[in-house]
């Protein structure tokens, strides 16, 4: 029928129709299966919706929905409690959540759970209903109690349970209900009230409670009895309490029935008139906000129907601790210290302690540490670190109060380490950057303001970090900008206002790629130090800038203005010698950077030029000015250019001094220099000397040295003098004084005399005495006409025909204002053959000259008789030589024949040196004109041998220096010191010594000089032999006894 239907089916849908066969299994086709139907999840398996479960008790609530992971999606199962959240400690789930299980159940879990399957077609919901019963248990139970008369007693009974339970009362076992309607009973509330109890109503009472669970009973006895107010609390008690606090007295009172309480006061009066006085229940009065006028007694009254009783209570008030000064809070530096004050009053009866707390924890000085020192006013603590930041405070109190003050420390200094360093966007290296991120660091209570990157290369320069910028301090991350062929480990420091941190880690190593030299080196320069030739040197890159491994230099020159080709040539090192050149001639040179990937950039030309020559020219002098007497100016004209064969430099100005215009020396001085810049043609010569003459050079130099000098000798003009060197006031009489002085050490002129000023300091007086004295040659002058009482001032100044100099001052008076001479703590000493007087001069004492007269006692004709001897008060003693041994002498100290003191003393020895005749021949003139003769007789024949050694070979220069120069003086330091005349003069008028320590003073040459010591041997015709030992020594260990070299002024021997 299938078959047939397969070939008719055709010819029913069309008429008339061919009839065309087509095979079976052309007409067979392949039709899809049916699409499975997507559904939401149903839950199939669910467990009771009703559940009833007791305290304590488990219980499991399971719940399953339909689906199939290859056709439905899976549901997930969530549970929900409608009226709270899950008790997430007893909950817990299970077989994916499909079983819910509460442990330990409680009344709280009572109510509704639901159970909700979803997928992404939807969800279905299940409900559990939880019931938790429980049978009764107590809250409050009945009490057994005691009461008195005409109370009222309530007694409680509370209990819960599942299902509430229902609670009934019986009195003596029978049921309150079955008592009648007495208004004495009633339940109220479920708790059973006793109105007005008496003595016949002792009985017993029984609390039932009961649910279908359980049942709950309770027995409670009421005492009803008679007894009178007792007052448990001591009488006379002492309560304290501080000002502005709240006091508390106690009094409680038994009874029955219930004593009242009230409180009186010394008056009777209650106190509750006051506010501040609140009672208790139980009988306590409370007084808050104490005053001091609150000390005193209060009695408290107890009271019922069957007595009265009365207690006293004391309250003392005192003074609340206070804390006056405080810790403040304080910001510190680390490292440092900090110190907190506290100072507190206390009530003086009372004992206290101050204890100072960090953080609440009671502070301690901790064994030997010097961390912490702690008194009762002061904290310090020692070299702060962060870890001491938090918050301090001083504790103050007594048994009766405590009073706290806090402060905050904070510990501030450079910020921590930056912790941590990241290397981001690697592929960048190939353009020289990588990203550089870090953690921020810690501020230590001060804002960071900015970060320090660094890099160090292991490879070319280990342990040596060098900065690649700064960046804000609120960035923890920057693209850094890289060297090609540089290994770079990167660190991090932070900064803020108290200076950088420590650096971070470091962090990996990373390598850019090489390239070709990006600079070209700086500083070229191109210098002859010959006059041939010409170095070019530079300042060679460093080696983050190479580029790569290895670095060179292409050097190239060529004359300047010459546009032939340059010569060159590739160094290593950084300079090139170039020889064979002309002297000074300029040249364009250039330097530039190559590695293995190819040159720098094209280099700029510098001008450099060949070796310089000395210059050929001096320059030319123009009249010195003189500006004052110690300056002057000197003024040339600049050297030609061409003659400087080099850069000019700038000019060389010596210049020394040669003497006085009086006088001129020739011994070695000291030469003064000054370097004037080339552009400069004139310099000024200061700190000269005046009324001096002086040698001048000016010389041209340039990098080679310097030219040939152009000399002048110029004067400098007589300037004002300097102080007299010394002023001594003598005491003359009651009105005239006597002045000693020396004139000053710098004449810087010719002197014209003295001005002397003086006038009275103590009598109000400002008028100024003057007068000149013309004589240069003066060095006293006698002041008469004085005041006795009065003390003056004296001033003089030496003069030139430029003024008067710099002065000189002293005080002082007449002999009437200092009193009479006194002499104080004078002794005497004595030797052999001499005896020493001493004393100390009175301070304020005039000055004044005396005689001293050693006079033998004895025999006078075996003693010679010692004239009077002039001294001055000042010179505070006095030496007496040519004493005789063991011979007493008597010692008067004398003034104008008026004896100021007397003593004696005995010299030393044995006995007495018997005196020969006197004769001319024992005198004093006779033995220094022989010794004279004897001198020069012998200076004479030293000169002799000498000249006849040297053979006539000394040149005129030679005999010159053997004149000694009078103003040939040493000078301090080698430098332009002061002279004088006095100098001169005393020098030119010594004579040499007999042992002939003559030392040469005028010329520096000598045989010691040219070929070092000199042993000095005389041949036979009095000529010497020199052996020169090949060192030079200036003297032999001999003192006065050594031997110089040999010279006019020298002798080679001591003479004997």
């Amino acid at each position: 029928m299938a078959m047939a239907l397969r070939y008719l089916w055709p010819l029913l849908l069309c008429s008339p129709c061919v009839l065309i066969q087509i095979p079976e299994e052309l007409l067979t086709t392949s039709v899809p299966p049916p699409h499975p139907v997507m559904e939401p999840p149903i839950i199939t398996e669910q467990s009771p919706r009703r559940v009833v479960v007791f305290p304590t008790d488990d219980i499991s609530l399971k719940c399953e929905a339909s689906g199939k992971p290859e056709v439905n999606p899976t549901p997930t199962i969530k549970w929900l409690r409608p009226s709270g959240p899950m008790p997430a400690d007893r909950v817990t789930y299970q077989n994916h959540n499909k079983t819910l299980q509460l442990l330990n159940v409680v009344e709280e879990d009572d109510g509704e759970y639901r159970c909700l399957a979803e997928n992404s077609l939807g969800s279905d919901r299940h409900a559990y209903y939880v019931t938790v019963e429980a049978a009764p248990y107590w809250l409050h139970k009945p009490q057994s109690h005691l009461y008195g008369p005409g109370e009222t007693a309530r007694l409680e009974c509370q209990v819960q349970g599942r299902p509430q339970p229902e609670v009934t009362w019986r009195i003596n076992g029978i049921p309150v209900e079955e008592l009648g309607k007495d208004q004495k009973y009633r339940i109220h509330h479920g708790a059973l009230v006793l109105s007005n109890l008496q003595p016949s109503d002792t009985m017993v009472t029984q609390c039932e409670a009961r649910n279908r669970h359980g049942l709950l009973l309770a027995n409670a006895y009421i005492y009803v009895v008679e007894l009178p107010a007792k007052i448990l609390t001591p009488d006379n008690e002492t309560y304290m309490a501080v000002q502005g606090s709240t006091a508390y007295l106690l009094c409680k009172a038994f009874g029955a029935p219930v004593p009242s309480v009230q409180w009186l006061d010394r008056d009777g009066k209650t106190v509750l008139q006051d506010e501040r006085f609140f009672p208790y229940a139980n009988g306590t009065l409370g007084i808050r906000d104490l005053q001091a006028n609150d000390t005193g007694h209060y009695f408290c009254q107890a009271a019922n129907d069957q007595s009265n009783m009365t207690i006293v209570a004391n309250l003392q008030v005192k003074d609340a601790t206070r804390i006056m000064q405080g810790p403040r809070s304080a910001i510190e530096k680390r490292g440092s210290r900090v110190m907190f004050t506290c100072r507190a009053s206390f009530d003086p009866s009372l004992q206290h302690s101050t204890t100072w707390r960090r953080d609440a924890l009671d502070l301690q000085e901790l064994g030997d540490s010097d961390k912490y020192f702690i008194e009762e006013e002061r904290l310090v603590i020692h070299s702060l670190d962060y870890s001491d930041q938090g918050n301090y405070s001083c504790v103050a109190s007594t048994k009766l109060d405590m009073v706290e003050s806090r402060a905050e420390l904070l510990v501030v200094g450079s910020p921590g380490p930056v912790p941590q360093l990241e290397l981001s966007d690697r592929h960048l290296l190939k353009q020289s950057q990588v990203r550089l991120s870090w953690s921020p660091a810690d501020d230590h209570n001060a804002p960071i303001e900015k970060y320090d990157i660094e890099f160090e290369d292991k490879e070319m320069a280990p342990e040596k970090w060098y900065s690649l910028g700064k960046v804000p301090g609120n960035q923890t991350s920057t693209t850094l900008k890289l060297s090609p062929y540089v290994h770079y480990t990167f660190r991090v420091t932070a900064i803020n206002k108290y200076g950088p941190g420590e650096p971070s880690p470091a962090s990996e190593t990373v390598v850019t790629p090489e390239a070709a030299p990006e600079k070209n080196p700086m500083d070229v320069k191109g210098e002859g130090n010959e006059t041939n030739n010409m170095v070019i040197t530079w300042k060679p890159l460093r080696w983050m800038d190479w580029n790569a491994p290895q670095i060179q230099y292409r050097v190239q020159w060529r004359p300047q203005k010459m546009q032939g080709a340059w010569q060159e040539q590739i160094v290593s090192d950084p300079f090139l010698v170039v020889s064979n050149t002309s002297t000074f001639v300029p040249y364009e040179i250039k330097v530039q950077a190559v590695n293995s990937q190819g040159k720098g950039p094209e280099p700029q030309i510098t001008i450099g030029y060949s070796g310089e020559d000395y210059p050929e020219a001096s320059p030319l002098l123009e009249p010195v000015e003189a500006l004052n007497s110690s300056t002057v100016l000197v003024r040339w004209q600049s050297v030609d250019p061409a003659l400087v064969k080099g850069h000019l430099r700038g000019y060389n100005v010596t210049y020394w001094w040669e003497g006085s215009q009086r006088k001129h020396s020739k011994r070695h001085v000291h030469k003064g220099h000054v370097v004037v810049p080339a552009n400069a043609t004139s310099a000024i010569l200061g700190g000269l000397r005046p009324y001096s003459s002086y040698q001048l050079e000016v010389q041209a130099f340039n990098g080679r040295g310097l030219g040939p000098a152009s000399r002048v000798t110029f004067n400098t003009p007589e300037g004002v003098p300097g102080h007299p060197e010394s002023l001594h006031l003598e005491c003359q009489s009651d009105t005239s004084l006597l002045l000693h002085w020396q004139p000053p050490l710098s004449h810087n002129g010719v002197l014209t005399g003295y001005v002397l000023s003086y006038q009275p300091l103590n009598d109000g007086s400002k008028e100024q005495l003057s007068f000149d004295l013309p004589d240069p040659e003066l060095r006293t002058h006698n002041l008469t006409n004085l005041s006795p009482r009065l003390r003056y001032r004296f001033q003089l100044q030496a003069t030139t025909k430029e003024g008067p100099g710099e002065a000189i001052v002293r005080e002082g008076g007449t002999m009437a204002l200092s009193g009479t001479p006194d002499f104080g703590n004078i002794s005497a000493m004595a030797g052999e053959n001499y005896s020493v007087v001493s004393w100390v001069p009175k301070e304020g004492q005039c000055n004044f000259g005396f005689q001293i007269w050693f006079k033998a006692l004895g025999d006078e004709k075996l003693v010679a008789r010692l004239p009077p001897q002039y001294v001055s008060y000042n010179q505070s003693s006095y030496t007496q030589w040519d004493l005789q041994p063991d011979t007493d002498y008597e010692i008067q100290l004398l003034k104008e024949q008026v004896l100021l003191h007397q003593m004696a003393v005995k010299t030393n020895g044995t006995g007495r040196v018997r005196l020969p005749p006197t004769g001319f021949a024992t005198e004093g003139w006779f033995i220094g004109f022989v010794s004279a003769i004897v001198v020069l007789l012998l200076v004479l024949l030293i000169l002799c041998f000498i000249k006849r050694s040297k053979g006539g070979k000394y040149s005129v220069k030679d005999k010159e220096d053997t004149q000694v120069d009078s103003e040939a003086r040493p000078m301090k330091d080698e430098t332009f010191g002061e002279y004088s005349d006095n100098e001169e003069k005393a020098f030119g008028s010594s004579q040499p010594s007999l042992n002939g320590d003559i030392k040469p003073l005028g010329s520096d040459d000598s045989l010691a000089d040219y070929g070092g010591s000199v042993d000095v041997q005389f041949n036979e015709d009095g000529s010497f032999i020199g052996q020169y030992s090949g060192k030079k020594e200036k003297e032999a260990a001999g003192g006065n006894d050594s031997s110089g070299a040999a010279s006019p002024v020298n002798p080679a021997g001591t003479l004997e």
